[in-house]
């Protein structure tokens, strides 16, 4: 999947250290005389310096909702949440570690790491966590508080139901340390339209209890608004800590939404709330 979008470096789109060209620019009094671009100056009558674009490598951190809302699909042919996340997650790993990114996973004590055994210990750690990890992510549907370096680069993927306090809270203790990150909503499109009709039997996955209605469609106008209300909530809090929210159904093509996020990873300007990735708009 990972083959299916553009490989290269991972630009920054802005000045600094590397081999790309990024621009010139006319000289200025504090530069050095060995700054100049003779070439290029010869060619007008002012002094020219040659500028590249930066391309240090980052460190990406990644976490994928692993608690029991996840394991979720209204129809045989669609895949789990939880599948369709750790899909998109590796995916991505992949991708930016071919860009000369440095990647980790959040929650198990790794550091990030380069090269394609990164990306197998990555796996490892996502499919086969040790048992203590394991129990623990298990009943948790938000990372775990972690302290990142300062304006390190962070990736969730969840369905981000959780309650919107809570969500607020763990996203502004990352922010105040300039943590720029993604949150990329993964939802089954029934969760997005709530299609059920007549007398239906909805089962709490996470000890929530199970309620039965006798016709399920009364509940769908205002249960849509709700859903509405609860991400436009949570744009507003990705948008206060300068973070990006994307929305992906798992209906949708997983390799678009794959290009949008690796897009959206090189933006340094907050994406459109609530933009939706891989043909699943909002409904």
């Amino acid at each position: 999947m990972a083959a299916t979008v553009a490989q290269g470096i991972h630009g920054r789109r802005r000045v600094g250290m590397g081999e790309t060209f990024w621009q010139y620019r006319n000289f200025e009094a504090h530069d050095a005389a060995s700054a100049v671009d003779w070439r290029r100056s010869a060619r007008s009558d002012g002094l020219f310096v040659r500028e590249t674009e930066w391309e240090a490598a980052q460190s990406v951190w990644l976490w994928a909702d692993s608690s029991p809302s996840m394991d979720y699909r209204s129809h045989a042919r669609l895949p789990m949440k939880r599948d369709r996340a750790e899909l998109l997650l590796l995916a991505c790993a992949a991708l930016l570690l071919r860009g000369g990114e440095r990647v980790a996973l959040m929650g198990v004590g790794d550091r990030p790491a380069m090269g394609r055994a990164a990306l197998e210990r990555l796996t490892e750690r996502l499919l086969f966590p040790p048992a203590a990890i394991a129990a623990a992510e298990s009943r948790r549907d938000l990372p775990s508080e972690e302290r990142l370096p300062r304006h390190a680069q962070i990736l969730l993927f969840g369905d981000f139901l959780s309650p919107l306090e809570d969500i607020e809270a763990r996203i502004a203790g990352l922010a105040v340390r300039h943590v720029r990150g993604v949150l990329v909503q993964v939802l089954d499109p029934a969760e997005e339209a709530l299609p059920f009709t007549g007398r239906t039997k909805f089962l709490g996955l996470e000890a929530e209890g199970d309620l039965t209605v006798g016709k399920a469609e009364s509940l769908r106008p205002r249960y849509i608004e709700r859903l509405r209300a609860h991400r436009a909530a949570l744009g507003d809090i990705a948008r206060a800590a300068g973070w990006q929210l994307l929305v992906h159904h798992t209906d949708q093509p997983a390799e678009r939404a794959l290009l949008t996020l690796f897009m959206a990873l090189a933006q340094e300007a907050p994406a459109r709330e609530g933009a939706a990735i891989g043909g699943g708009g909002m409904r």
